[in-house]
């Protein structure tokens, strides 16, 4: 999960962050982050009206989806794994994914063979009820277990040291 965690930090959507990792085997396959496509304009640029539409309080979180530019980060995963050759290693593998997967995702995930999803959080429109029809097994870690370990990933190492500098 802090494999996802460190993935999110990729993310060029003004509205999210979020990480997904693909382990098979114990070895990581695919990583993904939301945000727009390889070649169109990054999100925080401008490049998805409807996440600035959003930012601008135009429209509400969960609203015109349809017109959103961004990739999920699920979804980028699984494309990474048929964009590098190695689709077939997906069936039966894990997706760790800080945000659990909406519908569309989850459909994803079903039809490439995964059959375990680790989430941090929920999602309001997510994919829970689809997941359990396709007995795919769906875990939510509790977040406070690596609070510790994502502060040390988000926290600048300069800022670090300079502050226990200042401590002595």
């Amino acid at each position: 999960m802090l494999q996802s965690e460190i993935a999110k930090l990729r993310s060029n959507c003004v509205t999210r962050h979020i990480g997904a990792v693909i382990v098979k085997d114990n070895r990581q396959i695919a990583t993904g982050y939301n945000g727009t496509p390889p070649g169109v304009k990054n999100c925080f640029e401008g490049g998805c009206s409807r996440c600035m539409a959003r930012i601008r309080g135009e429209i509400k979180s969960g609203e015109l989806l349809d017109r959103c530019m961004c990739t999920h980060a699920e979804a980028n995963a699984i494309m990474q794994c048929a964009l590098f050759g190695n689709a077939g290693s997906t069936r039966g593998a894990c997706l760790y994914t800080t945000l659990a997967p909406c519908v569309e995702c989850s459909k994803m995930a079903i039809s490439v063979g995964i059959k375990r999803i680790v989430v941090l959080a929920d999602y309001p429109t997510d994919g829970t009820q689809l997941l359990s029809e396709a007995n795919i097994e769906l875990v939510k870690l509790n977040q406070e277990v690596l609070q510790h370990w994502i502060a040390v990933i988000t926290n600048d190492p300069e800022t670090s040291a300079k502050a226990a500098k200042g401590k002595d």
